[in-house]
């Protein structure tokens, strides 16, 4: 594998995973604040990694696993610490939603793709949005405190009701592209 910047921003993706978690629990007033900046700052990578694979040439089939992996490591890890911090059933609900998707949709990728038909389950427009939308509401909730009065922790979770929704959508989306193959290959 040799270097390259989409890459190497996954990679510090992968490497802020930590650091979010640590920031997290510090018994400092700006921990959660500076913990939603860093998942904010982890989400532009995810956005700015793509960006320079298409624009540099520097796609790669590494870089096509990789990226995904680090964005479902990212995100399941925001949301147990979300769930942790505050253990209510719905927030456990959505979480478990949005991670079973993520979950379920790898596992259908990586079949589709061991049968030859992984064009059906390319990446769409939906769960883009999906992405989006996700990353600025757990970004809220983490960072929790009001910001220029606005209340961030209850933005982010109607963010993430939205995110949650669109989830089993573009899911139910794959399924259905996916359906055909898989009552033919059975």
């Amino acid at each position: 594998m040799k270097f390259n910047w989409p890459n190497t921003l996954t990679w510090i993706r992968i490497v802020a995973i930590p650091l979010i978690v640590v920031v997290f629990y510090l018994p400092v007033p700006w921990a959660r604040p500076a913990a939603g900046l860093l998942f904010a700052l982890a989400g532009v990578t995810d956005w700015l990694d793509g960006y320079l694979a298409r624009k540099l040439g520097q796609t790669s089939s590494f870089g096509a696993f990789l990226d995904p992996v680090a964005d479902k490591l990212v995100v399941a890890t925001a949301l147990v610490l979300l769930v942790q911090a505050d253990p209510e059933p719905y927030l456990a609900i959505v979480s478990a939603i949005i991670i079973g998707r993520e979950i379920t949709v790898s596992a259908l990728r990586e079949w589709m793709s061991q049968v030859g038909e992984s064009a059906h389950v390319a990446v769409s427009f939906i769960a883009k949005c999906k992405t989006t939308v996700q990353i600025v509401g757990i970004a809220l909730m983490l960072y929790e405190q009001p910001l220029f009065g606005f209340p961030t922790y209850t933005i982010g979770m109607v963010l993430l009701l939205l995110a949650a929704a669109i989830t089993v959508w573009s899911m139910l989306g794959y399924l259905r592209a996916a359906w055909p193959v898989m009552l033919r290959r059975g």
